[in-house]
């Protein structure tokens, strides 16, 4: 009888005659991220990815954390990438979107780098799982808000130029100082000082300084 079993589970570990392969164990690198001022998530966040690490089998290779602002360069997230492209990682596990993405922009170009590079990414708040076919489609609609986001400002920076023309502002590159140098050498020969021709004519001390040289 034990033979017969042992039979059995020798077969069971191969197909057609060869080896069959187990799953692969994903190796999970996660990435949490507080301000400054607000630490006490950290914990709860850390302890939402292990757990969600652990219900899917996957082995944590890499768990960095981040504390200061969102404007401020992220150097553990850098590190996280810097292990995606040494293929030391096979999925990034966040606890929300905005604790890995600066902006929509910035998201959707780290998005698009890991699945250039073959690693998924999940975000528990969100529900999003880009290592499953759904998960991928929704990313498809990031690209989309990114360029709407592009979109707006673009058309504030429009708007703001157009804002400033009725108002007067002089846009553009700055009036060159050579322009002004017969008004220069005629307000010094006036008896007016370098400082106060500068301040008249609205260009710098330095240019003076040069044209009447």
């Amino acid at each position: 009888m034990p033979r017969k079993r042992a039979s059995q589970k020798a077969q069971s570990e191969h197909v057609f005659g060869q080896a069959r392969r187990r799953p692969k164990m994903f190796r999970a690198g996660l990435y949490a991220r507080v301000s400054t001022n607000d630490q006490q998530t950290l914990a709860t966040q850390n302890r939402a990815m292990r757990d969600y690490a652990a219900r899917r089998g996957w082995m944590i290779a890499l768990q960095v954390r981040e504390v200061g602002s969102g404007a401020v360069k992220r150097e553990a997230r850098e590190r996280l990438l810097e292990a995606a492209r040494r293929r030391e990682i096979d999925v990034v596990l966040v606890w929300r979107l905005d604790r890995w993405g600066r902006s929509v922009t910035d998201l959707l170009a780290t998005l698009q780098e890991l699945n250039h590079l073959g690693v998924g990414f999940v975000s528990l708040t969100e529900a999003l799982d880009l290592t499953t076919p759904a998960g991928r489609a929704m990313a498809g609609l990031l690209a989309i808000f990114a360029e709407f986001e592009r979109e707006i400002l673009r058309e504030r920076t429009r708007a703001g130029l157009a804002q400033a023309r009725q108002n007067g502002k002089r846009l553009g590159r700055p009036i060159t100082a050579r322009l002004h140098d017969d008004q220069v050498r005629k307000l010094y020969r006036s008896g007016m000082s370098k400082s106060e021709i500068s301040r008249r004519l609205q260009i710098g001390r330095t240019s003076v300084r040069r044209i009447l040289s």
